[in-house]
């Protein structure tokens, strides 16, 4: 993929800081999600917003807050659903946020509340789950600071968050239409990069644009006015960076400075100081910055960019119309197309990047079903390629855990002395979001803690979107109650609806 870059200033400036003020134990928010014309890179297009911002309303709460978030849908055609991506949803699988998978898409009109806690401080945030609405627009941060009375691991002075992203100017259905077709149409590269839902489209250097479409005329505007940082010199600002890109693998800088990294994924790590760092989709970090240069220079943060169906086993992902979780609570077996489960075990052969040979019939909406509390290992194979020489980066991800990075190998993983020796059994990284780099493999390793069904899927929209991933039943008979307006649709709507009050 050809790098492309997207710069903004960091200026020295004094400012005033204010610390903010002690917050309750319950965060409520009504958010409206609808579509608006907006210019991210200063060329309009139709995006999706909530409340009328792009991207959305930030977050912030304390460790151990219940978040109540009470979503009204604004679409005039579709459903829409919001993932809370690192939030482990411990005893509120329902909130999880999958549209066929912890819920029911919410309907044209309709009102659906979210409540779950936040249980630990880190840096996350939330995007749409349906479709591909990512990629719209639909997004935001969510940050959770330490409960009162505790202390980060790490001293700074201030805080800045950046939320980074990729842009296309072809909508998300003329995309999921093409990724579909026969023949297939791959999306391409992103016209833009995005800080903050900000970018200034460069025609010279973006990708070019679909025949027919229409010529660049960006003017600049308040949508996409660059991003400034006014910080203070001699100060360590936290930087809190996470990746709600699409496609694009990125990396970041900010000129002669190092960045010391103290928390990946909402887990703190060991601190140790890097010139740049590498963000996949789905990636959070915090990385600390000291302002100790010459305070009359400006100094640049560079941000750069780092098909056919996919598939896993040989099997392209496909959900349902009634949500897994409800009808594997409620025991409906006949909701489900397919009544065979896959096999248990992950073999040599768990290949995330062969495609299927007939991708009209390489379909599936089996579930891996784990014993509770199981110790479950995952070894993600990525090494062939759809042509020669062409082999990609898949970063997954996890919904409702997190997991141990064992290891990362080149070629394929044949578990012989040789990849066990790749392998950190001591002291592995806790991440949610793992990269698999090209011709090369990943191991994890969870444990299935956490009863509910869950998503393990590439966070790359169009790979998703063609099926790139699983889904993971634990324990479900465990889960306590489900809200009905969750699972109140598919097959399970006449069942649960027959039922007096709100759960089943």
């Amino acid at each position: 993929m050809r790098l492309s870059s997207l710069l903004f200033l960091v200026c020295f400036f004094t400012v005033a800081m204010s610390q903010c003020a002690a917050a309750a134990k319950a965060r409520h928010f009504r958010w409206e999600v609808s579509n608006m014309f907006w210019s991210p890179d200063c060329e309009e297009k139709v995006v999706i917003g909530i409340n009328g911002q792009f991207p959305g309303p930030t977050i912030r709460a304390k460790a151990g807050d219940t978040i109540v978030v009470h979503l009204k849908n604004g679409l005039h055609t579709e459903g829409v659903v919001i993932h809370w991506h690192g939030i482990r949803q411990i005893g509120t699988p329902w909130a999880d946020g999958t549209a066929s998978i912890s819920q029911c898409a919410i309907n044209p009109e309709e009102t659906f509340t979210y409540r779950f806690v936040v249980d630990k401080p880190g840096t996350y945030f939330y995007h749409g789950h349906y479709g591909m609405q990512r990629a719209a627009g639909l997004y935001g941060s969510l940050i959770v600071d330490v409960a009162d009375g505790d202390e980060e691991p790490f001293k700074y002075d201030g805080e800045i968050n950046l939320l980074l992203s990729d842009w296309y100017h072809e909508s998300i259905y003329t995309q999921m239409v093409g990724l579909s077709s026969n023949p297939f149409r791959w999306i391409g590269e992103p016209q833009s990069l995005l800080i903050n839902g900000r970018g200034q489209f460069n025609c010279s250097l973006a990708a070019a644009h679909t025949p027919g479409a229409k010529q660049c005329a960006a003017a600049g505007n308040r949508h996409c006015a660059p991003v400034i940082l006014p910080v203070l010199p001699n100060k360590t600002y936290r930087l809190r960076v996470a990746s709600t890109t699409s496609l694009a693998s990125l990396n970041l800088a900010v000129g002669n400075h190092k960045l010391t990294v103290v928390e990946a994924d909402g887990n703190y790590v060991e601190p140790f100081a890097v010139d740049d760092i590498d963000i996949y989709s789905g990636d959070s970090y915090s990385v600390l910055l000291t302002t100790d240069q010459d305070t009359s220079a400006n100094y640049w943060n560079r941000m750069g960019g780092g098909h056919v169906k996919w598939s896993i086993n040989n099997v392209s992902m496909v959900l349902p119309a009634t949500p897994y979780l409800g009808s594997l609570k409620m025991g409906l077996r006949s909701a489900l197309p397919s009544a065979a489960r896959p096999s248990d075990t992950f073999g040599r052969g768990y290949d995330v990047m062969r495609p299927p040979a007939n991708p009209n019939t390489t379909v599936g909406d089996n579930v891996y079903v784990l014993a509770h509390n199981a110790t479950v290992d995952v070894v993600l194979q990525n090494a062939n390629a759809l042509a020669r020489n062409v082999s990609e980066v898949h970063p997954w991800h996890l919904h409702g855990h997190d997991f141990w990075v064992l290891g990362y190998g080149d070629g394929a993983f044949r578990g012989d002395a040789g990849d066990a020796a790749a392998l950190n059994l001591r002291n592995p990284p806790l991440r949610n979001t793992a990269v698999i780099f090209p011709y090369g493999w990943t191991a994890i390793r969870f444990v299935a803690d956490n009863p509910g069904v869950w998503a393990f899927h590439c966070h790359i929209e169009p790979h998703l979107h063609m099926g790139m991933g699983v889904i993971f039943a634990e324990a479900v008979d465990r889960v306590s109650e489900l809200p009905k307006a969750a699972v109140s649709c598919g097959a399970t709507a006449t069942a649960l609806m027959a039922g007096a009050g709100g759960h089943v």
